[in-house]
């Protein structure tokens, strides 16, 4: 199964099929307790991503390598588990969660300020006197539907829980399950390829490749995290502005780390001049966001011809959702998976999320695949690329894996085996290696994370 859906995703980006001779993927579902088949969501999207990397040195003069995957590691460094000076952070906000409704459930994400009070506010409360149990009061007296309509206008977070059913027969799920899972399409012509130099044996095979990674929240991170792991040149952009979470310091494993504000003329001029080096461009904003701006994927490829630009969001292109905020956490909601674990454990009356951050996470990896496979059609062929994926694209390809019999039986494996530390400008980073093995130059992080604004904008 896990070699099957890689195959499927190899084929989407059209890579050279006798690539797939190098993978080895061992074991298989279920590692932790689920019904999903989440080891093989994360075990096929981190090989497609590290195979790809691994093609696109092949491109570049080097032989092929051996590229191993095992199922435990897999889904265990999908947990995001990391812990900051043996302290292991509070992810959720206490107002992130499940509430009942009137008629329901709705899932509230108050991880940012904003979003928290924005929430409350929603509710009728003052966000400053607020407790819990007060917020599930009153959502207790809302329609489910309703409130998540309400949060959606006023450019909040929340979803309703949805069966499998109720989603597929919304006009977003008919258009997510009308798209495939990621696209690759070319979006200049004009462009001849842009030759990367060629490899020695010891390098790795994403050495020489830059990367600006405007993302924040999760998915973005962790393609940009997987990048540089290949030997990529990974620069995150935050703008000064913007909150982050903790994952940051875990997410910024191999990362340069900047702070940007597009919005000010001179870190404008920085950014451009970011850009004449710039291979690839990764971007999670809200749809439309950095196009406002003047850095669409079009904008881009003009300014900079040869351009590989990848965009993340929450439900796609397609459907009245295309510009809606979202998470993780909400998505499952949304989509049907909250309650489909929860009866396939055999209590349907409390949602079930999955066992992790499995969107944000294949989501990810599948973002660093999707880059390799267009800097190698880059190579191939000219033109800038545009590489567009999202967490409900990734959240039905899950469902189109299969269900996982008796999957809530699985014992977690021990992290110990996989785990390490090292000093970072966070503090003592204890997290997961990464999962994907490969024979000749080994994947890993040289640079260790940094907070934001660290280091110069410059290459």
């Amino acid at each position: 199964m896990p070699g099957a859906a890689l195959a499927r995703l190899w084929q989407l980006a059209q890579l050279p099929e006798e690539a797939l001779a190098f993978a080895d993927l061992q074991g298989t579902d279920p590692v932790y307790p689920s019904s999903f088949a989440v080891a093989t969501a994360a075990q096929s999207t981190i090989a497609a991503a590290a195979l790809a990397a691994c093609e696109l040195g092949h491109l570049r003069g080097t032989p092929r390598q051996r590229v191993a995957v095992a199922a435990e590691h897999a889904a265990a460094e999908c947990l995001g588990w990391f812990t900051v000076d043996g302290r292991q952070p509070q992810l959720w906000d206490p107002f992130s969660g499940l509430y009942r409704a009137r008629d329901g459930w709705v899932r509230v994400h108050a991880n940012f300020r904003h979003h928290r009070e924005g929430a409350l506010r929603l509710l009728g409360l003052d966000p400053e006197t607020a407790d819990r149990q007060a917020a599930e009061q009153a959502l207790a007296h809302r329609d489910a539907l309703a409130f998540e309509q309400a949060a959606a206008d006023a450019g909040l977070v929340a979803t309703a829980l949805r069966s499998f059913a109720q989603w597929d027969a919304t006009e977003q799920g008919r258009a997510i399950a009308a798209q495939p899972l990621l696209t690759i399409r070319r979006i200049g012509d004009d462009a001849p390829p842009r030759a990367l130099a060629p490899l020695g044996l010891a390098q790795r095979p994403l050495q020489g490749v830059r990367v600006l990674d405007l993302t924040r929240i999760l998915a973005g991170p962790v393609g940009g995290r997987a990048l540089a792991a290949y030997g990529a040149d990974v620069m995150l952009v935050n703008a000064p502005h913007l909150p982050n979470i903790e994952a940051i310091a875990d997410t910024s494993r191999g990362k340069r780390s900047v702070l940007l504000d597009l919005r000010a003329a001179d870190d404008r001029a920085a950014m451009d001049r970011l850009l004449a080096d710039t291979h690839v461009f990764v971007q999670g904003y809200r749809p439309g966001a950095l196009a406002a701006l003047g850095y669409a994927p079009e904008q881009l490829a003009a300014a900079r011809p040869g351009i590989v630009c990848v965009s993340l969001s929450a439900y796609g292109t397609q459907g009245p959702w295309r510009e809606r905020r979202g998470f993780d956490s909400l998505v499952q909601t949304a989509m049907g998976f909250n309650l489909a674990e929860a009866e396939a454990c055999g209590d349907a009356h409390r949602p079930r999320p999955l066992p992790m951050q499995i969107l944000d996470e294949a989501t990810g990896y599948l973002i660093a695949f999707g880059a390799a496979a267009a800097l190698h059609r880059q190579q191939r062929e000219g033109g800038s690329w545009h590489v567009q994926v999202s967490l409900a694209q990734t959240g039905h390809w899950l469902r189109q894996l299969g269900r996982v019999a008796d999957g809530f039986a699985a014992t977690p494996p021990s992290l110990e085996p996989w785990l390490e530390s090292h000093a970072s400008g966070f503090g003592l980073l204890c997290g997961l290696r990464h999962s994907a093995q490969l024979s000749r130059t080994p994947a890993g992080w040289i640079r260790p994370s940094e907070p934001p604004g660290h280091s110069p904008a410059q290459w």
